[in-house]
């Protein structure tokens, strides 16, 4: 997991924006933690070279698991299946498309950059 101090490395990346690794750091179609503060992302790099990052708590099973889950598609919409129940969650929205008969509970979605090889994540002080 790489953790990272929004407040150390805010100087490293334009106002708003945290640098969490590089791209190289990430393995296409493969899920990576990062460390946020007190709060833990998922990172997905997929195919097209687009990265995504969601939150790494799996709200149906309430572990930080979803970096460990396996990524596809539905449709159109790139997704990650956690590995605790098989939820499907789309990544650009959060949503949850599957919900094996439960309540549908979205994850939280960040907005993503890539500039220079580093990957950065819009990221908001916690009040």
């Amino acid at each position: 997991m790489t953790l990272v101090d929004p407040q150390t490395t805010a100087a490293d990346a334009p106002e708003g924006w945290v640098r969490v690794c590089t791209l190289n750091d990430l393995e296409v179609e493969r899920g990576r933690a990062a460390l946020l503060g007190g709060t833990q992302i998922a990172l997905f790099l997929l195919h097209s070279g687009r990265v995504h990052a969601v939150s790494n708590f799996d709200p149906y099973s309430r572990a930080h698991v979803i970096s460990r889950g396996i990524v596809g598609t539905r449709q159109d919409a790139p997704t990650v299946a956690s590995p605790m129940y098989k939820q499907v969650f789309d990544l650009r929205t959060g949503a949850c498309l599957d919900t094996q008969g439960k309540d549908a509970i979205a994850l939280h979605v960040w907005p993503v950059t890539v500039s220079d090889g580093q990957v950065l994540v819009r990221w908001e002080a916690e009040s």
